[in-house]
């Protein structure tokens, strides 16, 4: 620890304890459990015949699959992978896609097969996705049909070795499939692939034929692990999670199978008084790579026998109206702009879910308006959590089940600690403001081949959040501001250096400033400020260059023209007047 303080008490008497459940200890126990391959193994075992997973398309069209059925195909994908490709344990493989009854198969097989996954969002830009896949080296990418066109430009700038593509239709009963195929095709949404690429179907085959041809390894269980390779265990890499960081550099969190099943049994412990094995329906909203979901939706409640429905798209938010019509859906995750949009939705107010008993919010500040809202219309008070990627990612969340304060991010999960300190590392007194900083199992092990990153965000097993908050006599911790610059636009994280780095490279643009500010639709907006080289270029032009190098969610809602850009004497432009400018102009 880099200091010590005598406040440390205040925190290290963990008052917050007092808020578990009757039979809940403050410590949490060791996993039994060797990996995460395993982990689904059991799930899949105990609960074959429930339907595990059912996407859900607009129009209320759908396709299932039952826990027994995932089971069979994740381990004929992990067999194509290690059998068919020749993959090494630690090998990286990429997946991206929205959520889709492909995902939770191709995911689950990397885990069985003792190979590391990696995230990527599908609406990436080819330049987005150069730089994860090159930065992860991954050698395989699964991705949606939907998005293969950008692969002739991110091929070139990567280690892949292999391209597996899947349809959202996969896995639905035929003719369905092939009916919402031809409609894809037909309505120019799938374009040709250009790059040599395997179908999800051919892989499953290839994978199969190995293991019936008895070439196959449960690559997950210890006893069955091959001769020149040692177990997966605890402290091998699952997950590359990729966040960002206060240089705007896009980071690989180094999650270990550790750290997800420690996760997932922090979380359950948590909300054990409130999840019925077998019989909980959670609707999916937000996308399954994205780590709150990834964690929560599929990691925890397939462990609990739920049936998951995913949404590929929630956008609009009338695309969830017939999901909601056709299951009794129990639990709902979601950030800000998920709840604030379906209250206000005629839809949802004149028929809300009546089995509905939790619904989780994450990933950006619970708005105290929407929250108010939701229970008028639903009568469900909202259980806020906080946490980050590098911590797999739950730190606190508000007691399920117990007193729930709004406003507040709840109290640390079974075998956390999280202190308030300031910039030299010491314990506030209760009640001041500093940085959270958190220590526990789910947290990551570093960032992945940063070394340096990783020394400035960890010290002695605590992670420096950046994240000012405040802690009651209760154990109850509320966030207050960021130190960091990061901009958080409905749940997704927008670092300020990548935005202004895309604008100077337009050769109108001599200097660049961004900042978040508010927004009553995603929590937070981002605004760029700009100084230009030539005056006689036009707004939208600058916009569509945006367009073509940034997410959706990355775009600058409104970009502002200025002579010249606030600095230090150095040069260093401060972004932090920028903010206050905003600020009091809109006070006034």
């Amino acid at each position: 620890m880099r200091s010590s303080s005598p406040n440390n008490a205040a925190y290290d008497a963990r008052p917050w304890t007092q808020h578990y459940a009757k039979g809940i200890s403050a410590d949490l126990k060791a996993p039994t459990t060797p990996n995460v391959g395993a982990f689904f193994e059991e799930a899949c075992q105990k609960f074959s015949t429930l339907p595990a997973f059912t996407c859900c398309l607009p129009n209320g069209k759908k396709g299932s699959l039952t826990y027994k059925e995932v089971d069979s195909l994740s381990t004929k994908f992990a067999s194509y992978l290690r059998n068919t490709l020749k993959l090494k344990k630690g090998e990286r493989v990429a997946v991206q896609m929205p959520n889709c009854l492909s995902q939770p198969i191709v995911v689950i097989g990397t885990f069985k097969a003792g190979l590391t996954l990696v995230n990527v969002n599908p609406l990436y830009t080819p330049d987005e996705m150069s730089h994860q896949l090159m930065d992860s080296q991954a050698k395989v990418l699964v991705i949606i049909d939907m998005f293969a066109d950008k692969l002739p430009e991110v091929l070139p700038r990567t280690e892949l070795r292999h391209i597996v593509t899947v349809s959202i239709a996969d896995f639905f009963a035929f003719p369905l499939s092939a009916i919402i195929k031809l409609k894809l095709k037909l309505d120019k949404k799938v374009p040709k692939c250009l790059v040599h690429a395997e179908r999800i179907q051919a892989a499953l085959a290839q994978g199969g034929d190995a293991l019936n041809a008895n070439q196959g390894q449960d690559f997950w269980r210890p006893n069955h692990c091959p001769a020149n390779e040692t177990p997966i265990g605890l402290d091998d890499i699952a997950c590359l999670q990729y966040t960002g960081g206060t240089t705007g550099v896009s980071k690989g969190a180094m999650l270990t199978h550790g750290n997800l099943i420690n996760q997932m049994q922090q979380i359950s412990d948590m909300a054990h008084v409130t999840i019925e094995p077998g019989k909980e329906v959670i609707l999916t909203a937000l996308p399954l790579y994205h780590i709150f979901a990834f964690s929560v939706n599929l990691l925890v409640f397939f462990h609990k026998g739920a049936h998951n429905i995913l949404i590929p798209s929630p956008r609009p938010i009338n695309n969830l109206e017939k999901a909601f019509k056709i299951f009794d859906i129990t639990w709902i995750s979601g950030v800000n702009t998920l709840f604030s949009a379906l209250a206000a939705e005629e839809w949802f107010q004149k028929n809300p879910p009546k089995k509905l008993r939790v619904a989780l919010a994450g990933g950006t500040a619970l708005l105290q308006s929407t929250a108010k809202r939701f229970h008028e219309v639903t009568g469900i008070t909202i259980v806020e959590g906080y946490g980050l990627t590098e911590s797999s990612p739950v730190i606190c969340v508000n007691p399920i089940g117990a007193t729930i304060k709004i406003g507040t991010i709840g109290v640390p999960l079974p075998g956390t600690q999280v202190r308030i300190v300031d910039d030299e590392g010491q314990c506030v007194p209760l009640g001041e403001r500093g940085e959270l900083i958190a220590k526990g199992p789910q947290i990551m092990t570093g960032y992945w081949k940063k070394p340096d990153e990783t020394e400035k965000s960890i010290d002695d097993g605590w992670l420096f959040t950046g994240d000012v908050a405040t802690m009651d006599n209760e154990g109850y911790f509320k966030i207050v501001d960021r130190k960091k610059d990061m901009i958080i636009v409905s749940g997704f994280n927008v670092y300020p250096n990548e935005v202004e780095d895309v604008l100077t490279q337009h050769p109108a643009v001599l200097e660049a400033a961004v900042i978040g500010v508010p927004d009553e639709h995603s929590g937070e907006a981002v605004r760029a400020f700009v100084v230009l080289k030539n005056e006689n270029v036009k707004m939208e032009d600058i916009k569509a260059f945006c367009r073509e190098h940034l997410t959706g969610y990355k775009l600058p809602k409104l970009i502002e023209v200025r002579k010249e850009l606030p600095k230090t004497p150095v040069g260093k432009i401060l972004r932090k007047d920028l903010k206050k400018e905003f600020v009091t102009k809109n006070a006034s």
